[in-house]
Protein backbone atom coordinates (compact mmCIF):
# COMPACT_ATOMS: atom_id res chain seq x y z
CA UNK A 1 0.00 0.00 0.00
CA UNK A 2 1.53 3.44 -0.96
CA UNK A 3 1.68 6.02 1.29
CA UNK A 4 -1.35 7.84 -0.33
CA UNK A 5 -3.35 4.97 0.16
CA UNK A 6 -3.02 4.38 3.22
CA UNK A 7 -3.20 7.85 4.30
CA UNK A 8 -6.60 8.19 2.18
CA UNK A 9 -7.79 4.80 4.49
CA UNK A 10 -6.42 6.22 7.48
CA UNK A 11 -8.69 9.07 7.59
CA UNK A 12 -11.56 7.30 5.98
CA UNK A 13 -11.02 5.10 8.86
CA UNK A 14 -11.44 7.43 11.24
CA UNK A 15 -14.59 9.25 9.79
CA UNK A 16 -16.17 6.03 9.52
CA UNK A 17 -15.50 5.16 13.25
CA UNK A 18 -16.36 8.96 13.87
CA UNK A 19 -19.58 7.89 12.24
CA UNK A 20 -20.24 4.43 13.77
CA UNK A 21 -20.00 5.78 17.35
CA UNK A 22 -22.17 8.97 16.69
CA UNK A 23 -24.67 6.43 15.25
CA UNK A 24 -24.34 3.82 18.17
CA UNK A 25 -24.23 6.21 21.32
CA UNK A 26 -24.78 2.79 23.55
CA UNK A 27 -21.23 1.85 22.12
CA UNK A 28 -18.85 3.17 25.11
CA UNK A 29 -15.73 4.85 24.32
CA UNK A 30 -12.66 5.35 26.47
CA UNK A 31 -12.70 7.95 29.47
CA UNK A 32 -9.32 9.08 29.15
CA UNK A 33 -9.39 10.21 25.05
CA UNK A 34 -7.74 8.05 21.93
CA UNK A 35 -4.14 9.26 20.77
CA UNK A 36 -2.91 8.42 16.76
CA UNK A 37 0.32 8.38 17.54
CA UNK A 38 3.26 8.60 14.83
CA UNK A 39 7.03 7.60 15.72
CA UNK A 40 9.41 8.82 13.02
CA UNK A 41 11.74 6.39 11.47
CA UNK A 42 14.66 5.22 14.04
CA UNK A 43 17.98 6.94 13.29
CA UNK A 44 19.83 9.44 15.18
CA UNK A 45 18.70 11.61 17.68
CA UNK A 46 19.37 14.73 15.63
CA UNK A 47 17.20 13.27 12.64
CA UNK A 48 14.22 12.65 14.84
CA UNK A 49 14.37 15.72 16.53
CA UNK A 50 14.32 17.65 13.41
CA UNK A 51 11.16 15.32 11.98
CA UNK A 52 9.36 15.79 15.33
CA UNK A 53 9.99 19.79 14.65
CA UNK A 54 9.13 19.58 11.04
CA UNK A 55 5.57 17.69 12.45
CA UNK A 56 5.08 20.51 15.11
CA UNK A 57 5.40 22.92 12.20
CA UNK A 58 2.76 21.44 10.65
CA UNK A 59 0.64 21.22 13.67
CA UNK A 60 0.88 24.69 14.19
CA UNK A 61 2.17 23.98 18.34
CA UNK A 62 5.95 23.38 19.31
CA UNK A 63 7.38 20.33 21.55
CA UNK A 64 6.93 19.88 24.98
CA UNK A 65 10.48 20.23 26.64
CA UNK A 66 9.23 18.44 29.90
CA UNK A 67 9.04 15.35 27.95
CA UNK A 68 12.70 15.46 27.26
CA UNK A 69 13.41 14.28 31.12
CA UNK A 70 11.86 10.83 29.81
CA UNK A 71 13.76 10.74 27.33
CA UNK A 72 10.90 11.26 24.71
CA UNK A 73 10.57 14.38 22.24
CA UNK A 74 7.40 15.38 21.28
CA UNK A 75 4.69 17.19 19.49
CA UNK A 76 0.99 17.18 20.10
CA UNK A 77 -2.05 18.69 18.76
CA UNK A 78 -5.09 18.15 20.87
CA UNK A 79 -9.11 17.78 19.63
CA UNK A 80 -10.86 17.38 22.68
CA UNK A 81 -10.00 14.11 24.13
CA UNK A 82 -8.70 13.53 21.20
CA UNK A 83 -4.34 14.46 20.39
CA UNK A 84 -2.27 13.66 17.59
CA UNK A 85 0.89 12.97 18.69
CA UNK A 86 4.53 13.05 17.13
CA UNK A 87 7.12 11.23 19.45
CA UNK A 88 10.79 10.75 19.19
CA UNK A 89 12.06 7.72 21.81
CA UNK A 90 15.57 8.76 21.79
CA UNK A 91 18.60 6.30 21.68
CA UNK A 92 19.19 6.80 25.56
CA UNK A 93 16.20 5.88 26.92
CA UNK A 94 15.73 3.38 24.05
CA UNK A 95 18.89 2.12 25.74
CA UNK A 96 17.46 1.94 29.98
CA UNK A 97 14.18 0.42 28.20
CA UNK A 98 16.47 -2.94 26.93
CA UNK A 99 18.52 -2.77 30.04
CA UNK A 100 15.12 -2.68 32.58
CA UNK A 101 14.25 -5.53 30.08
CA UNK A 102 16.78 -7.47 30.15
CA UNK A 103 15.66 -9.22 33.31
CA UNK A 104 12.42 -10.20 31.88
CA UNK A 105 11.82 -13.92 32.88
CA UNK A 106 14.43 -14.03 36.12
CA UNK A 107 12.73 -12.68 38.45
CA UNK A 108 9.06 -15.03 39.10
CA UNK A 109 6.78 -13.76 41.77
CA UNK A 110 5.11 -16.21 44.43
CA UNK A 111 2.02 -16.58 43.59
CA UNK A 112 1.18 -18.73 46.41
CA UNK A 113 -0.86 -16.70 48.59
CA UNK A 114 -2.54 -14.85 45.18
CA UNK A 115 -6.07 -14.61 45.23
Amino acid sequence: MTDTNHRTAMVKGLHDLAAFLEANPKVPVPRHGVTILYFPKRDTDAEMIIEVDRIATLLGTVTDPDDLVHGHYKACLAFGPVSYEALAILAARRAQHEADVSYSGCVVPDTTNAL
